[in-house]
């Protein structure tokens, strides 16, 4: 179980740390986004913080366990509010927000299962 919840936690914590860059530097992707569903640009900066915030966590639940915990349930609750962004505009591309999605699912359901 252990090598599956390093494995699992490390790589949800890539993936949005990536995304986190993406948002912070100003890529066009994120802005693209956001004005594909009417998000304030003045969001993604927040956004971007988010996911780092996330990103992190889930690094420093390998020592506090309950922060990685909390982490992985904001990525989840994120991802989430992604979701209702997506249909909120009608977009049915949904496999990006799907990966991340997952990711951020199997952080936090390897995390309850490994420490709880």
């Amino acid at each position: 179980m252990f090598a599956a919840y390093v494995t699992v936690t490390v790589v949800a914590s890539v993936f949005n740390g990536i995304a986190a860059v993406t948002y912070l530097i100003g890529h066009d992707y994120p802005k693209a986004q956001a004005d594909m569903k009417r998000v304030p640009r003045s969001w993604v900066p927040v956004l971007g913080m988010l996911l780092a915030a996330g990103s992190l966590g889930l690094l420093a639940g390998f020592a506090v366990p309950l922060l990685g915990t909390l982490a992985a349930a904001g990525l989840v609750l994120y991802f989430l509010g992604a979701l209702v962004a997506h249909l909120r505009v009608g977009s049915r591309k949904l496999v990006g927000w799907a990966v991340f999605f997952s990711t951020a699912v199997a952080a936090l359901a390897v995390n309850l299962g490994y420490h709880w």
